[in-house]
C-alpha cells in the first residue's frame, strides 16, 4: 500500500498543550499525514486552527459528530483511516465511541475515558467492531523501556520481587488554576478530569510503566490522596503500595506539588538475581545490577539490545532521544498495524507494540480502586477489571 495513513483530530487547537505533541509525533516518521480535524469546542476557533495547520477549510469542521459523518461519507481513497483524540479526559469516550460506531480505528490521549463505566463499554464496542484502539502512554515508547522489558520477560533478572515507580512533578505546587491557566484549570477541576487528579493525569503512567516493563498486573493496591493546596478539588498528591499478581510488592508515588520537579518518572525493578533502573531525565541510559558481578550501563542504539530496543530507536549512539520520538514509537506502530490491516497481511509482532484498550481500562480500575482505597483510610483495595 504505497500511501501515508491518514488521520483527523479532535481537540488540540489554539492555547492546546498534548494536540501539537500528538501532532510532532504522528509526523515524525513521515508514515502519517493530519487530514482534517475538529480542533475546539469553539466552532470558530476550530476553523482557525485547522488554517494554521494548512488543512483545507472543507476538512477543518466545527465539532466531532460533523466531522466524524462527514469524513465517513467521503470515497474511501479520501477519508481519515483513524481518528486521534487529545481532548480533556470528559471528552474522551464520546468522539471514541463515535468514531468506532461509524468504521474508524481510534488513537487516544490518556485516560482512555472519565470513568470506569465508559472505559468497560469502549472495550467491548472495540470488541464488537473489530477496529483498532490505541492509548498513548508515550513512556513506553522509549527504546530502553523496551529493553528493560525484554530483560525481565527473558527471566534474566529472575522472579521479579520489587517495584518501586514514581513521577514527581512541582508545576501545581500553587493554585494556578485560579490564574486561568488551562492545562491547570481543566485537570483540577472533577467535572472535567474525573474522579481523581494527579492520579489520573500522571499515576496511570507509573501504574502503566510499572506493569509494562515488569508484565505483571496490579492486583490490589493501599493508597493514601492529598490535596495539599489550599481549596483544590481533587488530589495533588499520592502515595500508594501495591501487590502484583506474582506476589511481588511495590510502592508508587506521584505528586504534583513536588516543588522544583519537572516530570521526573523513574523506575526501579528487582528480581532474585538482578535489578533495573531508569530515569526518564536521562532516557538513553539503563542501569542493570547483578548479585555476582559489577553494574552493567546500557545505552540506546548500541548493537547488544533487544530488537524491540533497536526498533524504537532512530539514531546512532550517543544522539539523544527523547519525549517525542518515544510519542511517535505509538504512533508508527499504530500506523503499521492499521497498514497491515489495509493490506490484508499480518502486523509483525513489533508494529502491535502499543498501548490498547485493556491498557485503558487497567488505568481507569487504577484510579476507582486508588480513590476507593484512600476513602477507605488506605485499606487494600482490589482492581475491578
Amino acid at each position: 500500500m504505497s500511501r501515508k495513513i491518514r488521520y483527523g483530530m479532535v481537540g488540540g487547537g489554539r492555547g492546546a498543550f498534548i494536540g501539537a505533541v500528538h501532532r510532532i509525533a504522528a509526523a515524525l516518521d513521515q508514515q502519517i499525514e493530519l487530514v482534517c480535524g475538529a480542533f475546539s469546542s469553539d466552532a470558530e476557533k476550530s476553523k482557525a486552527s485547522g488554517a494554521d495547520l494548512f488543512l483545507p477549510a472543507s476538512r477543518c469542521y466545527s465539532n466531532y459528530e460533523e466531522m466524524i459523518k462527514a469524513e465517513a461519507a467521503l470515497p474511501a481513497d479520501q477519508r481519515m483511516d483513524f481518528l486521534a483524540i487529545v481532548t480533556p479526559n470528559h471528552m474522551h469516550f464520546p468522539p471514541a465511541k463515535l468514531a468506532l460506531e461509524s468504521g474508524f480505528h481510534v488513537l487516544s490521549d490518556k485516560p482512555a475515558t472519565f470513568n470506569l463505566a465508559e472505559a468497560k463499554e469502549l472495550a467491548a464496542l472495540v470488541k464488537k467492531t473489530g477496529l483498532l484502539y490505541g492509548l498513548t502512554h508515550n513512556y513506553t515508547g522509549y527504546p530502553l523501556v523496551k529493553e528493560a522489558r525484554d530483560l525481565i520477560k527473558s527471566g534474566r533478572l529472575g522472579k521479579v520481587r520489587k517495584v518501586v515507580v514514581e513521577y514527581p512533578q512541582g508545576w501545581l505546587a500553587t493554585k494556578l488554576e485560579d490564574s486561568g491557566q488551562k492545562q491547570a484549570g481543566w485537570r483540577t477541576d472533577p467535572t472535567k478530569s474525573g474522579a481523581a487528579g494527579c492520579v489520573g493525569d500522571i499515576g496511570t503512567h507509573a501504574e502503566n510503566l510499572a506493569e509494562y516493563i515488569t508484565g505483571l498486573k496490579i492486583s490490589e493496591l493501599a493508597a493514601d490522596l492529598t490535596a495539599f493546596v489550599e481549596g483544590r478539588l481533587l488530589d495533588d498528591d499520592a502515595n500508594m503500595l501495591l501487590r502484583f499478581e506474582n506476589g511481588a510488592k511495590g510502592v508508587l508515588h506521584c505528586s504534583q506539588i513536588a516543588v522544583g520537579e519537572e516530570n521526573n518518572i523513574n523506575i526501579r525493578v528487582w528480581g532474585e538475581k538482578g535489578g533495573l533502573e531508569w530515569h526518564q531525565k536521562e532516557p538513553n541510559t539503563m542501569l542493570v545490577k547483578w548479585i555476582d558481578q559489577p553494574m552493567q550501563v546500557y545505552r540506546t542504539a548500541n548493537g547488544y539490545l533487544s530488537k524491540a530496543a533497536a526498533a524504537a530507536g532512530r539514531t546512532p549512539p550517543a544522539h539523544p532521544e527523547g519525549y517525542l520520538e518515544a510519542f511517535a514509537n505509538i504512533y508508527k506502530n499504530f500506523a503499521g498495524h492499521i497498514r497491515a490491516r489495509l493490506a490484508g497481511t499480518e502486523p509483525d509482532e513489533l508494529v502491535l507494540d502499543y498501548p490498547k484498550i485493556e491498557d485503558g481500562v487497567r488505568g481507569m480500575a487504577f484510579i476507582d480502586a486508588v480513590v476507593a482505597s484512600s476513602k477507605n483510610n488506605a485499606a487494600w483495595t482490589k482492581l475491578d477489571v
